[in-house]
């Protein structure tokens, strides 16, 4: 079988950490053109790799399969259309667009001319999310009454780049609520009502920097909640069920690894020291157990290997656009719940 030759646009802070070096370590896959302002920055990376300029130009390669997207978000809807009419297959980086209009279009337009169409939603294969996963569907916590997830950071100094500036698409909500409403919906699917208070708290903040979004499941609460002005974080999950409880503490380490140039074949990839480890305490036959939980290892690779085998064998999508259109219809219904200041129900 031939290598799926891909197109990387843009190579930023996305392409240039997570996009390329995982396309480069996954089988089957093979970086053959990138689009860049800063064709030194790509080659630096991958000597004698072709860099063009004008997105337009990549789309209409010949040379390419799949055309994968790592802009800023306002730019994820044209591209991604662009490359579909194009006949490539595609993957966006998260969030997927900015509307839901905008993802349905292209959702339905990839069923049209039947090609693969996927949303990056890496922090599925992140250490602390697989864990979590398995414990909730084992049903050692029986069935789930509180579900809270933080993503908080302490950055109090507003930085001048565009996901903190007043843009369509930009600021706290779509960025890393994108990834925690992803999760939130791959456990419990899509919930009966939404409520979210959304706020700028830095000085001089532009765009939101701090939200805390409630989806409400019958009698389970899941809690989705993110801030720029956490110096000492919480738990990462709180999680309660009839039977037991589960707490988590810090982040998954792909991503600082990847930072530091380490790879899917780097020896302790994606494996959480032990002091990070969750803890665990669950009731079965009247006995109560409490202790430590060993992470399961992250696997950021898993998704682009699930791209690899949904263009070359016709397998599933890791991420559906689907999938990804239902996490934008979340942030909508929380972005209208903050604006009226009250709770939006599913339609």
């Amino acid at each position: 079988m031939n290598d799926i030759r891909v197109g990387l646009i843009g190579y930023g802070y996305s392409g240039a950490t997570f996009q390329a070096p995982l396309i480069a370590a996954t089988a089957g896959l093979r970086l053959a053109l990138v689009c860049s302002s800063q064709p030194e920055k790509v080659q630096a990376d991958f000597p004698g790799m072709a860099v063009v300029a004008d997105p337009a130009a990549l789309i209409a390669s010949s040379e390419l399969d799949l055309v994968v997207i790592a802009t800023t978000n306002a730019t994820h809807f044209p591209l991604a259309k662009q490359a579909l009419l194009a006949g490539k297959h595609v993957v966006v980086e998260k969030p997927f667009a900015i509307t839901v209009q905008e993802a349905a279009e292209l959702a339905d337009l990839a069923e049209q001319k039947k090609l693969m169409l996927s949303v990056f939603h890496n922090r599925r294969w992140d250490s602390d999310f697989l864990t979590l996963r398995q414990a909730v569907e084992s049903g050692l916590l029986g069935a789930i009454n509180s579900y809270e997830s933080h993503f908080d950071r302490y950055r109090p100094t507003v930085r001048q780049r565009w996901r903190e500036q007043d843009l369509p698409g930009s600021g706290m909500l779509y960025d890393l609520g994108s990834h925690l409403v992803d999760q939130a919906l791959v456990l419990f699917g899509n919930p009966d009502s939404v409520h979210c208070d959304i706020g700028v708290q830095r000085q001089g903040g532009m765009a939101d920097d701090y939200f805390h979004l409630t989806m409400r499941y019958g009698a389970r609460r899941v809690i989705l909640h993110s801030a720029m002005l956490a110096h000492q974080p919480g738990p990462r999950f709180l999680v309660h069920g009839e039977l037991g409880s589960f707490t988590k503490h810090g982040l998954d380490p792909q991503e600082s690894q990847l930072l530091r140039g380490e790879g899917p074949a780097s020896q302790g990839w994606g494996m959480e020291p032990p002091e990070r480890h969750a803890q665990l305490g669950f009731t079965r036959n009247g006995m109560t157990v409490v202790g430590t939980v060993q992470s399961v290892p992250g696997c950021y690779q898993a998704y682009f290997e699930g791209v690899r085998d949904a263009i070359a064998l016709g397998q599933r999508a890791p991420v559906t656009a689907r999938e990804a259109l239902a996490v934008i219809r979340i942030i909508q219904m929380a972005v209208r719940s903050h604006a009226e200041q009250r709770w939006v129900a599913f339609e």
